[in-house]
């Protein structure tokens, strides 16, 4: 996607060799212009798809997802980090690792959201290590529900997290495909 790429030029930061830095426009602040384009291009490229539902992880895939439900016109569901009060039963639960943050967290939803009737597309702003999708794959798994595909955001594909999931059969459609860092800037899969 064209227009994400040339946002990640221009506004994303590059630190250590392996972390990109999107708070200009995915992670913090958030373009909805470009979060309404990436939603109209997973619903491109999942269209055939019969999805009712779209999973996340809070907090940075929601924007993405949203705009991705809203085309699609189904509901969207985040998996939660932290327990509260209002979600503590009847809950699919799954551990996460991040890489970046350097933590374990225990994802949930609510089991009154998710059942063997959906068919399911995840949503997520990066695919690294591909933990936060395989946690939803295993709450899509407890719930029986049906995995349609997995559509990324910003994809580092010089990490494991494709070749996870390519074993694993699943479609995984990403807007950006980065194939490393290099002098501090990011080189594009399909760069010359």
């Amino acid at each position: 996607m064209q227009q994400l790429e040339e946002k990640i030029r221009t506004e994303g930061q590059v630190l250590g060799d392996d972390v990109l830095k999107v708070d200009n426009f995915l992670n913090h602040q958030i373009d909805p212009e470009l979060m309404y384009a990436m939603g109209q291009e997973f619903y491109r490229l999942f269209q055939s798809k019969k999805i009712t539902k779209i999973l996340t992880v809070e907090s940075s895939g929601i924007a993405p997802a949203v705009m991705a439900g809203l085309i699609f016109k189904v509901p969207v569901v985040f998996a939660r980090k932290h327990k509260s009060l209002t979600l503590k039963d009847n809950l699919y639960t799954a551990t996460v690792y991040s890489f970046t943050k350097k933590v374990s967290n225990e994802i949930s939803i609510s089991k009154k959201f998710l059942d063997a009737d959906d068919h399911v597309l995840i949503i997520d702003d990066f695919l690294a290590n591909g933990q936060a999708v395989q946690g939803l794959m295993e709450i899509i798994d407890a719930a029986n529900a049906t995995l349609e595909g997995v559509g990324i955001v910003i994809e580092k594909t010089f990490q494991k997290g494709r070749q996870l999931l390519d074993e694993k059969g699943v479609q995984v459609e990403s807007l950006a495909r980065i194939k490393a860092f290099e002098n501090g800037q990011v080189v594009f899969v399909d760069d010359k």
